[in-house]
């Protein structure tokens, strides 16, 4: 039980580990934050001087956030105990600019000086152009503040992209009234993995920009349950089957030029990802439903595109991350799937010739590696058959070089990432032998140091056994109490999430911690990534095509009786779900559907009603809800939940944690799905958390131990 305490105080042992890992392109500096230790929850802006192996911190968000000392005693204790949240900087990592309290700073990272950038109003994005020279940044704030270029007041409304030159001076780039926002990302974006909505050029003079309509979109509204409420009241969101933003992209120079870029966005909506190098701007645009899109190459003179690949799939289209992209050469990087003539893998492409073998499942291109000058070889992430570890590889990309090479770099098992800048290469890798994530830097064979981790080591050390089951090989994991003794039957607690793009099963250490709590409980912890999670194959993950319920939570079920042959101790009587947000749906659902099998579940934040989510999400995965007939109530909690009765066998004990003010799954959500449970009778409970609770307190979780055990009629 002593991990509980540790692991909470330092936020599951991440506070004072290195993290936001950048390299720049001459390799003369390694970019991170990392807060001063265990307890600290300020992250700092630290470098890593590559010629000295010295670790520098850059910024202090203590003492930049100080000021007067009445200041300092009247603001929010947030604002006090502020920290660096993310930062960006030049291709060279010479510059860095973040925010810290909606204010702006810039820091030389090569003589340390930070100064305070006046800027109009609060902001919520900052980036340098290439040159260090200008910063550009986007408005988020409706309160006016004096602009000291100029000595006027403007308003700082919601997506006004500005640009701050060399000489100081603040120009408004774009903006417009409210429902219109500039250079932030539509409301669909996160569901494709982009956080940003502006793009600078390669020589620092135009910017490529989304400008978003949100006027077709409904609004908020704090009676009205009909569409999910967000954080805050008036915001426009993309329900489920509804209108979706209208996204466009301009080309603005700082000169006042301003030129359109042309796609067919009535049949392309959605925008996936940008990527402006010194090939030109490529995008990648997809269809409503995401089973067609293509990859357009831009005309930054005209604004005219061109399509270089196309991108096609029944289930739905799953875009790489870090494609598309140009090659030295000039070729188009495009990340796909192959699934004819035997293949049945994530792949990349140039220009339409396959560079990866189709035992390799790539999960991310990370650049360019040293060496070949004409075509340097990908340094890339993937898996090579083993779901549970990631590994390094390095990818040939010169044409006609005889034949697929792809070589692992990385040789311990575990879950490794990197960064590359230059001839400097910064491996982060993560295992079940060591604690956290160690962060290497080398310069071919030679290491040049190790980033400090100064973050708490935990008493415990989780073991779990990791294994395949079923004739579909689900990767899944089981773990004991330390003090476990062979022939000791335990209840078995079912740790879920189960969704698309989702591994729970890894390789390294820091995913078990937290299970760990719940096995010295007296639970035998399992978890299973059941078909429809990543790391095998497309086919593996796409079976779940608008069928999530029955194929994720047979899974479950197949997986805990196959376990439950190689590990006799499980008590298959004896078994609890418990999972959060997408977890929560299916911790509610393997009760609900599923109660000869489950005793008791634990739901926080659970998705109730699939028609209320982002259209990108749900639809992704469940198809459109005019045409799917009874897609949509089959995997709705609150139908499920209204369903009769008919004997007491059919009902098991569910408790719904809820944070009031959880921006994805409204708690009115939750209290609709408690009147249905209880309108048809069935046990349950609603533990609403206050808007600022921290959802892993000890409270919390021996609230829910509690639950658990009192449902199994248990009192140890």
């Amino acid at each position: 039980m002593e991990i509980a305490h540790p692991a909470v105080r330092t936020s599951g042992f991440a506070r004072g580990a290195p993290r936001a890992v950048t390299v720049g392109v001459d390799g003369a500096r390694v970019v991170f934050l990392r807060s001063t230790g265990p307890h600290d929850p300020a992250d700092s802006l630290w470098v890593f001087d590559t010629g000295t192996g010295e670790e520098r911190r850059i910024a202090d968000p203590t003492v930049l956030l100080a000021g007067p000392a009445a200041l300092a005693a009247t603001a929010p204790a947030a604002i006090r105990a502020g920290s660096i949240t993310h930062y960006a900087t030049d291709p060279a990592a010479r510059i860095a600019v973040f925010t810290l309290a909606g204010r702006l700073f810039r820091a030389d990272l090569a003589n340390g000086d930070v100064v305070e950038v006046p800027t109009v109003g609060t902001i919520v994005d900052a980036r340098p152009d290439p040159t260090g020279s200008r910063i550009a940044y986007v408005c988020d704030n409706d309160a006016d503040r004096t602009d000291d270029a100029t000595g006027t007041t403007a308003g700082g409304d919601p997506g006004k992209l500005r640009v701050i030159h060399d000489d100081g001076t603040d120009v408004l780039l774009a903006g417009e009234d409210s429902g219109i926002t500039w250079a932030l990302p539509d409301p669909a974006a996160t569901d494709f993995g982009r956080d940003r909505g502006y793009w600078w050029s390669p020589d620092g003079q135009t910017i490529l920009t989304a400008r978003v309509d949100h006027s077709r979109l409904p609004r908020w509204q704090y009676a009205d349950p009909t569409y999910p409420q967000r954080s805050a009241p008036d915001e426009p969101y993309p329900v489920c089957g509804g209108p979706v933003a209208e996204v466009t992209l301009h080309l603005l120079d700082l000169n006042g030029g301003w030129v359109d870029v042309h796609w067919d966005r009535e049949t392309y909506p959605y925008l996936v990802s940008v990527d402006w190098s010194d090939g030109g701007p490529l995008i990648t645009v997809l269809r409503r439903m995401q089973q067609h899109g293509l990859v357009l190459s831009i005309d930054p003179r005209t604004g005219e595109t061109q399509v270089h690949a196309e991108l096609a799939d029944p289930r739905w289209v799953e875009p790489i991350p870090g494609t598309p992209s140009y090659l030295s050469d000039g070729r188009v990087l495009v990340g796909g799937e192959l699934a004819h003539d035997g293949y049945d893998a994530r792949c990349l492409f140039a220009d339409g010739t396959l560079l990866t073998p189709a035992a390799l499942y790539v999960r991310r291109v990370v650049g360019r590696l040293p060496g070949r000058q004409t075509s340097p070889d990908l340094l890339i992430e993937a898996s090579d058959g083993e779901p549970s570890e990631q590994h390094l590889f390095r990818v040939r990309t010169a044409a006609g070089s005889g034949g697929l090479d792809a070589a692992r770099i990385t040789t311990s098992p575990g879950w490794h990432v990197a960064t590359v800048g230059g001839d400097v290469l910064v491996v982060g890798s993560a295992t079940l032998d060591q604690h956290g994530t160690r962060w290497t830097i080398s310069r071919g064979d030679d290491e040049l140091g190790v980033l400090r981790s100064l973050s708490a080591v935990p008493s415990a050390t989780p073991r779990p056994a990791l294994q395949r089951v079923t004739d579909r090989r689900l990767p899944a994991g089981v773990l004991y109490p330390q003090t476990h003794v062979d022939g000791r039957r335990l209840p078995v607690l079912l740790d879920v999430h189960g969704g698309p793009g989702r591994q729970q099963v890894r390789a390294e250490r820091a995913g078990w911690l937290a299970r760990q709590w719940w096995a010295d409980a007296g639970f035998a912890v399992v978890t299973v990534d059941n078909r429809g999670t990543p790391g095998i194959a497309p086919s593996f993950e796409k079976v779940v095509h608008r069928r999530l319920a029955d194929v994720l939570l047979a899974d479950q079920v197949d997986a805990l009786t196959a376990l439950a042959e190689k590990h006799p101790d499980l008590d298959l009587d004896q078994v609890v779900a418990r999972g959060t947000g997408f977890g929560g749906w299916l911790a509610a659902l393997a009760v609900l559907r599923r109660p000869d099998v489950f005793r008791a579940a634990v739901a926080r934040g659970p998705i109730t009603d699939w028609g209320l989510l982002r259209a990108a999400y749900a639809e992704r995965y469940l198809g459109a809800p005019e045409e799917g007939g009874e897609i949509y109530p089959h995997h709705s909690l609150v139908e499920l939940a209204g369903e009769p009765v008919t004997g007491s066998d059919e009902v098991r004990p569910l408790l719904l944690v809820h944070r009031l003010t959880d921006d994805v799954v409204p708690v009115a959500h939750t209290l609709r799905l408690s009147a249905a449970l209880l309108a048809t009778g069935r046990p349950h409970a609603v533990l609403p958390l206050a808007a600022d609770a921290d959802q892993d307190t000890v409270a919390l979780r021996q609230a829910e131990l509690a639950f658990l055990r009192q449902s199994l009629g248990s009192t140890d």
